[in-house]
């Protein structure tokens, strides 16, 4: 069967390159596609060893101009894009690692008890942080031409498909592929925060929105045949943050402006796809019958599903017609607006009670549940934005301050000295800035994004991640900075360790700050760390980083038990190996025992967000990979490494950080290479 599929994913890459010739010979001439063809042969002869073709194809280089050398490449990138997209199709058809099913075995073989199972479950705690970044080049629309690619793809393997019909899907195909060839690949204009953030909402709408109910029905039908264990309705075993549009870590483009403009959007974005969702339900739940707490909200309407979801659906198409006024400068009325998730909650559980007591589960437990679960996850705000910024700008904003108000320069103040100020401001009743005082522009924007977040609900934000935290002071100057800016709420923050050094002091700096009274009560028994794979392989290499963090994690899990507070850990992993990113099931097994309590929280950066989560199947296949492997980490904990394991790991991870360093930073041939 697998040899039979396999066969199938080649004859479709011919005949996807095939429709690409055909397109190139029509546009550019017969020679050209015979000069990219004989291109393609030689250098296949070439890998397989034949040198005079690897001749042959340097010298035919050295006589082409770039404009031709730039047809030849976007040709192969063209073939090769249709191949990921015959390859993306196909696993999807195949479910290739049936992460779920191969997790069920994994339970049944080890005879758990269902408390065991249900206790697993309850802590399944996924975040994945939508991030852009700079690698991730293809525009929106080829996006799109790949999506409605792949679709056709999906069409035409099936097997009863008429000849009329594959004709027609053969005649798009082509259509798609002429389209995806006249049009520039890359974007003539670098794109604003704004625009990565509407990327990161086409991802939700077009795939998630669909992918997330799919998992959760998924997973409840088998918890429910193997241990009669159900999905509570208000579970959100998946969640998604962002830092498109807050992530302002040396980057000027991200201004105050621009997190309140992203935060707009993703509402407007949450209430279109609500409105779409709620229209579907209003028509279908024609029935008359409803339990008596229903009733006693519509009166004696005979439509009494229809009537309260047809006001509901009405708000939030005011609520999206409104923002998009508001952003463009028209009169608008944000009180008219959906504002919580209870406004959405309360009527569709109204709805579900009455459908489920008089007899008609199988109606509540259809698209009803669907949107009750998108409601739990997404919520109307669609995602939680992050905010990041370098701690040394939250140090210039006191170092300012203090010198205006003539009490010496924080930055130069001893670490004892700044945790009693901060402290003492921290309790103090009256305000901390004063009215008159004419910031810079630096410490302005730095203000004026606190008051952002104060601005608006607390539902709409995710966590405050520091950079370059190395200090007590570094996390406790933000709280001061949201306290003093009107934030009523305990946001999160979380002191990002990046390099080596940050990885190994991570440890002694969070025993300071977790020593700290005051800041043990405003952090309610719940710590963020967050752990950087980039930089830290950057510094010393993969496997001395991957060792500290390690041990780094190991010793914060060890440190929250002895303070007894929840930590979540979020692991900043980049896309590819270089940049920390592993295979997710064994990357999330391999953590210290332990370090999975609190929720696994992860970034999803550029171009991986698409290969994973661009299309609804993919998506599926991608949370269950995460829900599998941290159930499976929860329950059958990885052992802690002995101490001659320990020994062997450290001598390698420091000869590999010497070895690393050695070249990196002296070997005169590295920068020119």
């Amino acid at each position: 069967m697998q040899s039979h599929y396999d066969a199938e994913l080649k004859d479709t890459v011919r005949y996807l390159g095939k429709v690409l010739g055909e397109t190139i010979e029509s546009h550019l001439g017969t020679e050209w596609l015979e000069r990219i063809e004989n291109i393609r042969k030689s250098g296949r002869a070439s890998y397989q060893g034949d040198t005079s073709c690897g001749d042959e194809l340097k010298e035919t280089f050295k006589t082409m101009t770039d404009g031709d050398l730039l047809t030849v490449g976007r040709a192969f990138a063209q073939f090769l894009n249709l191949g990921n997209i015959a390859e993306q199709e196909y696993n999807s058809a195949m479910n290739v690692d049936a992460s779920i099913d191969a997790l069920f075995e994994h339970l049944d073989k080890a005879e758990l008890t269902v408390d065991k199972v249900q206790e697993a479950v309850g802590k399944l705690n996924i975040d994945l942080v939508l991030t852009a970044h700079p690698t991730e080049v293809t525009r929106r629309t080829l996006i799109h031409k790949h999506k409605e690619l792949a679709r056709c793809l999906q069409e035409i393997h099936q097997e009863s498909l008429s000849d009329a019909d594959r004709m027609k899907l053969e005649t798009r195909i082509a259509d798609l592929i002429s389209q995806a060839w006249h049009t520039e690949e890359i974007r003539s204009v670098r794109p604003t925060p704004v625009d990565e953030a509407r990327w990161g909402f086409s991802v939700i709408e077009n795939s998630l929105w669909e992918a997330v109910p799919d998992f959760m029905r998924e997973l409840d039908l088998r918890l429910n045949a193997d241990y009669q264990v159900s999905l509570p309705l208000e579970a959100s075993p998946v969640q998604f943050s962002s830092w498109m549009g807050g992530d302002r870590d040396g980057n000027p483009f991200v201004t105050s402006k621009v997190t309140e403009q992203v935060l707009l959007l993703a509402r407007k974005r949450a209430a279109k796809l609500f409105a779409k969702d709620l229209d579907r339900l209003q028509v279908e739940l024609s029935m008359y019958q409803c339990n008596d707490a229903l009733r006693e909200k519509v009166g004696d309407s005979i439509e009494p599903y229809r009537a309260i979801l047809r006001p509901l659906l009405q708000k939030f198409v005011v609520t999206r017609d409104g923002i998009n006024d508001y952003i463009a400068g028209r009169p608008s009325n944000p009180d008219a607006w959906i504002a919580s998730n209870d406004e959405l909650l309360e009527p569709l559980m109204l709805c579900y009670d009455s459908l489920t007591e008089i007899g008609l589960g199988v109606v509540a437990n259809g698209l009803l549940l669907d949107t009750i679960r998108r409601a739990n996850v997404f919520g109307v705000h669609l995602l939680k934005l992050d905010v990041r910024q370098d701690s040394e700008r939250h140090a210039n904003v006191f170092s300012e301050l203090t010198r205006y108000l003539g009490l010496g320069d924080y930055a130069s103040w001893s670490e004892a000295d700044k945790q009693a100020f901060l402290l003492r401001e921290l309790a103090s009743k009256r305000p901390l800035f004063p009215a008159q005082w004419d910031a810079s522009d630096d410490v302005k924007e730095v203000l004026d994004t606190c008051k952002v977040i104060a601005k608006h609900s607390k539902h709409g934000f995710g966590i405050y991640i520091i950079s370059m935290a190395s200090e007590p002071s570094d996390v406790m100057a933000v709280q001061l900075l949201l306290q003093e800016s009107g934030v009523d709420w305990p946001m999160p923050v979380a002191p990002l360790f990046e390099t080596l050094d940050d990885l190994n002091n991570s440890p002694d700096v969070m025993r300071k700050l977790l020593s700290v009274d005051w800041y043990r009560g405003y952090i309610k028994g719940r710590q963020f760390v967050m752990i950087g794979y980039s930089d830290s392989a950057k510094d010393a290499g993969a496997i001395a980083a991957g060792w500290a963090q390690y041990q780094s994690q190991e010793a914060l899990v060890a440190l929250a038990k002895e303070f007894d507070c929840e930590l979540t850990l979020f692991h900043g992993r980049g896309g590819t190996i270089g940049r920390g990113g592993l295979p997710a099931h064994a990357a999330i097994y391999s953590q210290p025992p332990g370090s999975l309590d609190g929720g696994f929280r992860v970034t999803e950066q550029g171009e991986t967000i698409r290969y994973k989560f661009g299309m609804p199947k993919l998506a599926k296949r991608s949370l269950g990979i995460y829900a599998s492997a941290i159930i499976e980490a929860m329950l059958f904990p990885p052992p802690a490494p002995k101490d001659e394991w320990r020994e062997v790991i450290t001598q390698m991870a420091a000869q590999g950080r010497d070895n690393y360093r050695g070249v990196v930073r002296s070997d005169p041939e590295f920068v020119p290479y």
